[in-house]
């Protein structure tokens, strides 16, 4: 029986990521079966998708098998997460804000099924449909979906794109710029959904840019959703400041974690939602309508693994770093915005499909952005280098340069 779609879903925009990554797969298989031994160059490069060669904390793997034969573990309870693994995130959280703001494992903490599940929960558990929320321009379309899909309206604040530089918080502008969304599209925005560095672009906010976030949300009464993926993957030595740390700003932020991208657990889907008290009642409860929690087997592993994660994640942070110096000395003199953090930048290009299609010719495998930015959207790609070592990337430039050799002129839209 065809029925029509409900408007909800009209108003989602496919991510991309899932179609790349299923074009690249269906190219390693037929590589797989035409050579009898496989050369690395022969290889496409997946640079389309969050996954990465870089294997977990070894006590996650270990934890994990123990789990696995756990009774206690095979099992959804508690609804609200493992007391362990709360604690722990709790402690966690409460160290990156320098120990200003304490957080309770018992009272101030939920987790989730993987950090993007407890951005949902939040997101349904705060803000009323029809209430805007303020996101950078570029954001991952999944996060913008996920607004989309409680009912409320994005509205993305442009980053400031500096061909061959780093990105930049246009915090100046911030407070002209809610005044004229209220004003001139007549949207209230009632939250901030942000993170550092940001996905996909890698735009790190500095403690200026924070303390201007932590005005306007004080003067305006607003909410920040902090999404911490990447708290600690930050180059140069850049420090974390996380803004619960700000005077003003501990009973307004909310703060999302994961197990994915830090501890690299990404098929475990383990997240957190770390706030205080007056909002973890309702965010537990829309938790308990979706998905509840991750399955035990998976818990046990990410407690165990954030618990002994500082020199794990200082590790892994070089190794990125290392991945990302390479890849811009290979994209010298093409406008690309250099990530200060995370693992993903982006290019800009005449067309992103068309973009993607050319390098795919090139066995190099990268996402459109199309509905990832109004301003930084469908004139970019984005590249994942979390799941190629260097060797692997040295003379993509090569590639990229073959495969858009169109696109030297710059784009006629305005940026």
């Amino acid at each position: 029986m065809a029925r029509r779609r409900t408007t909800r879903v009209q108003s989602l925009t496919g991510i991309g990521v899932d179609r790349m990554g299923t074009l690249a797969a269906q190219k390693e298989a037929s590589s797989d079966t035409t050579l009898k031994v496989r050369e690395q160059n022969d290889r496409p490069l997946r640079m389309e998708n969050l996954d990465t060669d870089v294997p977990p904390h070894p006590i996650a793997l270990e934890v994990t098998a123990t789990a696995i034969s756990s009774k206690e573990d095979n099992s959804y309870l508690p609804f609200i997460g493992q007391l362990g693994l709360r604690k722990a995130a709790a402690a966690h959280v409460s160290r990156m804000t320098g120990d200003v703001t304490q957080y309770s494992g018992e009272k101030n903490c939920v987790i989730t099924a993987g950090g993007l599940s407890g951005v949902l929960n939040t997101l349904f558990a705060t803000v009323e449909p029809g209430e805007g929320v303020l996101m950078t321009d570029p954001t991952y379309v999944g996060l913008i979906n996920r607004v989309k899909l409680v009912g409320a309206i994005p509205v993305l604040l442009p980053l400031e794109f500096h061909a061959g530089n780093f990105w930049r918080f246009p915090r100046e502008k911030l407070l002209q710029f809610i005044e004229s969304s209220r004003n001139r599209d007549g949207i209230w925005i009632t939250a901030f959904l942000l993170s550092s560095p940001a996905l996909p672009s890698g735009a790190y906010l500095d403690e200026e840019d924070w303390q201007a976030v932590a005005d306007v949300c004080i003067s305006r009464d607003l909410l920040l959703i902090y999404d911490a993926a990447f708290e600690r993957l930050v180059f140069e030595n850049r420090s974390v400041v996380h803004p619960a740390s700000i005077p003003g700003m501990e009973q307004r932020t909310i703060t999302i974690g994961s197990a994915s991208k830090e501890l690299r657990l990404i098929g475990w889907r383990v997240g957190w939602v770390v706030g205080p008290m007056w909002a973890m009642s309702d965010i537990q409860l829309v938790g308990m309508a979706n998905v509840v929690v991750p399955v035990g087997i998976a818990q046990k592993a990410a407690q165990a693994a954030l618990e002994d994660s500082d020199k794990d994640c200082l590790e892994f942070t070089k190794e990125l770093q290392a991945r990302r110096d390479l890849l811009m000395e290979e994209l010298t003199g093409l406008p690309v915005g250099i990530p200060a953090g995370g693992w993903s930048f982006v290019l800009r290009v005449e067309n992103g499909k068309e973009a993607s299609s050319a390098l795919m010719e090139e066995g190099v495998y990268v996402t459109p952005m199309t509905g990832w930015g109004e301003v930084h959207g469908e004139h970019f790609i984005r590249f994942v280098f979390s799941n190629e070592p260097c060797h692997r990337l040295k003379g993509i430039g090569m590639k990229v340069r073959a495969a858009l050799k169109y696109s030297q002129v710059e784009p006629k839209t305005a940026l």
